[in-house]
C-alpha cells in the first residue's frame, strides 16, 4: 500500500501493477488449468485478471484499512472461484447456512461483510459512521460482482462508479487504474475478473466512497446498496440479458 500518490499517481501505479501482475501470471501459468472458466458465450477464458486487479487496487488504494478490505474481499472471491457452486442469491446461501451447510457464497457474504466492518471501523471515528462505512464497502463489493455477467460490464461499472469520487480525493483512482489495465482483455474475452477481481475492485470503490463522504453521503450510499441487494435476483436477470 502506497500513500500520498495523488490522482494521477494512484491511477498509474494501480494500472502498472495490475498489468505487470496479469502478464506475469499469464506467462508463468500459475494454477495450471484451475484459473479458467467458461463464459456466457461458451468460451473458456483465463481468470488471471482477478488476482492482478486485486493486487493493483490494494497497492494504490492509499490506506491500510482500505487495502485490507480489498485483499480480504479478493480472497473471499478467490475461494468462490475455486470451490463455488451454481447457487445464486443471498437467500439460497443463507438457507443452506441455516441447514448447517457452509457454502462458498456464505463465506463471501460473512467474510466480506466482516472485512468491510473492520475497515469501516478503522476509517471512521463515530460508531454510526463506522457501521455505515462497513455497509458501503461490503455492499459495493457485492454490487460489482452482481453485474459481472458479460464482458466489460463490471469493469465499466467500476469506472462509472469511481469517476465522481475523483472530485473528492485520489482514492477512486486506484480501482479505476486497475480496471483500465485489463479492460481491453476483458472486452476481448481473453480474461474475466471472476469473483476475485469483482469483489476486490468493488471493495476498493466502496473504500473510496467512504473516504470521500460524511454521514449523509454514507447513509445515502448504504441505503442504495441495501436496496440493490434486496432486489438482486431481479437485477441479475436484467444484466444477464443479451446486449
Amino acid at each position: 500500500m502506497i500513500k500520498n500518490l495523488g490522482r494521477a499517481g494512484a491511477f498509474a501505479v494501480a494500472a502498472g501493477v495490475t498489468r505487470g501482475a496479469y502478464e506475469a501470471l499469464r506467462r508463468s501459468g500459475v494454477g495450471g488449468e484451475r484459473p479458467r472458466r467458461v463464459n456466457h458465450a461458451g468460451r473458456e477464458v483465463e481468470l488471471y485478471s482477478g488476482p492482478a486487479t486485486a493486487l493493483g487496487a490494494a497497492v494504490a488504494v492509499g490506506g491500510a484499512p482500505a487495502a485490507f478490505a480489498v485483499l480480504a474481499a479478493g480472497a473471499c472471491g478467490a475461494y468462490d472461484d475455486a470451490y463455488g457452486d451454481d447457487r445464486r442469491g443471498f437467500r439460497a446461501h443463507l438457507g443452506a447456512l441455516r441447514r448447517g451447510e457452509v457454502t462458498s457464497g456464505a463465506v463471501k457474504l460473512l467474510g466480506i461483510g466482516a472485512a468491510g466492518l473492520v475497515a469501516g471501523a478503522l476509517m471512521k471515528e463515530r460508531p454510526v459512521d463506522k457501521v455505515l462505512a462497513g455497509v458501503v464497502i461490503a455492499g459495493t463489493a457485492h454490487l460489482v460482482n452482481l453485474v459481472d455477467v458479460r464482458p466489460g460490464r463490471a469493469l465499466l461499472g467500476v469506472l462509472a462508479l469511481s469517476t465522481p469520487g475523483l472530485l473528492r480525493g485520489p482514492e477512486a483512482a486506484a480501482p479505476m487504474g486497475a480496471a483500465a489495465a485489463v479492460l481491453a482483455d476483458d472486452l476481448g474475452e481473453r480474461t474475466m475478473l471472476g469473483d476475485t477481481g469483482a469483489h476486490a475492485l468493488g471493495a476498493a470503490v466502496g473504500a473510496a466512497i467512504v473516504a470521500g463522504n460524511g454521514r449523509l453521503g454514507l447513509a445515502a450510499h448504504a441505503a442504495a446498496l441495501v436496496a440493490a441487494a434486496a432486489c438482486g435476483d431481479h437485477v441479475t436477470e436484467w444484466v444477464r440479458s443479451p446486449v
